[in-house]
């Protein structure tokens, strides 16, 4: 009888700490962030754009930047954290899911010629760059059909926060089939059959003071 109350009292502790944890966690979770261009990558095209995701995992900034990113240097590393004090809802991981979206759409809307969207992903200095680009293909009569096959990789290359402005600088290497056309559709350069290595470094800026969650395009070169 002793030995079935003490088994009792032991199952009824487990209970009670799994119960404790469960509404812990629950209520950790209580406050949602603001979502922006960086967040739900999956989802909607249009809302994969920079922003602020989970600030339950702006806490373990150790553990999670060396299980992610093995190769940050330690000035990398010492960047982020900069950026999540603060940020308390900045996360590496959900930034650079962002990043390889913003990515994708970026190159897609220079493609395209959609100065619109590339005006919301784009500081105006990059944005000026595209647009002018975009004008001089359409006076030659010239369009692309490109394609990006593939992102092979993504690495922070630096990160930096000097108040208001967080700072974030990325290299993609993607794989792109790139085809340019004439006026008359004809192929004047490239083949969507043989895709090509490209290096892209591109820094993303946002403003830590404003209630605006979208990091911007501010800086592209080449690797």
């Amino acid at each position: 009888m002793t030995v079935e109350i003490v088994i009792l009292a032991m199952i009824a502790a487990f209970l009670g700490l799994r119960l404790y944890s469960v509404l812990g966690r629950r209520a950790e979770h209580e406050e949602e962030p603001i979502q922006g261009r960086f967040d739900n990558p999956a989802g909607d095209p249009r809302a994969q754009r920079p922003a602020a995701p989970h600030p339950e995992e702006t806490q373990l900034p150790h553990p999670g930047l060396r299980r992610e990113y093995p190769s940050a240097t330690p000035s990398v590393e010492r960047g982020l954290r900069e950026i999540a004090a603060a940020d308390r809802h900045f996360d590496a991981f959900a930034f650079m899911e962002g990043a390889r979206a913003a990515y994708r759409m970026i190159l897609e809307a220079f493609w395209k010629g959609d100065k619109e969207e590339l005006r919301q992903l784009c500081d105006r200095d990059v944005y000026d760059s595209f647009a002018a680009a975009i004008d001089a293909r359409e006076e030659a009569g010239e369009t692309l059909d490109n394609r990006l096959v593939r992102i092979e990789d993504t690495a922070i290359t630096s990160a930096g926060y000097n108040a208001p402005y967080a700072r974030i600088t990325v290299r993609f290497r993607s794989d792109i089939a790139a085809v340019t056309r004439d006026a008359e559709g004809n192929v004047i350069a490239g083949s969507l059959d043989d895709a090509i290595e490209a290096v892209d470094v591109w820094s993303f800026s946002r403003n830590i003071s404003s209630a605006d969650p979208d990091w911007l395009l501010d800086e592209t070169d080449e690797g």
